[in-house]
């Protein structure tokens, strides 16, 4: 049965024809500061480790600290557990996060919640920070 819809595709290119690209070919179809740090080189050791993912995909979570690595092909379909400041957060990486950075997809800050001030609070005080 064939599936109905569009295709997924990265500035024209499939996901086949993205996982056959060197890196330097990927970077070439990034916009300009992912592509400048693409054509750094990329974490040979980070690159291992998703190997061995892809081999146990029942594995735990790949973690990190480094929240300035580019989603290349290779990483789609991969769970990775990004720090943000307090703990990790898991992101499954999917072709739609392709040229983005890691920590685009585990944010820092909590979002803000208004709420109602306490008895003799100021009223800077009444914006609560979302718990969770």
């Amino acid at each position: 049965m064939e599936t109905q819809g569009k295709k997924f595709n990265f500035r024209g290119k499939t996901q086949e024809e993205l996982l056959s690209m060197s890196l330097e070919e990927f970077a070439k179809l990034c916009k300009a500061r992912p592509r400048r740090a693409l054509l750094k080189g990329y974490d040979k050791k980070f690159l291992k480790k998703v190997e061995a993912y892809k081999k146990n995909p029942k594995a735990k979570p790949i973690r990190t600290h480094r929240r300035d690595y580019v989603v290349i092909p290779q990483l789609v379909g991969v769970k990775i557990a990004v720090h943000k400041g307090n703990g990790f957060e898991t992101i499954d990486i999917t072709e739609k996060m392709l040229g983005h950075y890691l920590g685009e997809f585990a944010l820092t800050r909590k979002k803000l919640q208004h709420g109602k001030a306490g008895i003799g609070a100021t009223k800077s005080s009444s914006a609560v920070t979302a718990r969770g």
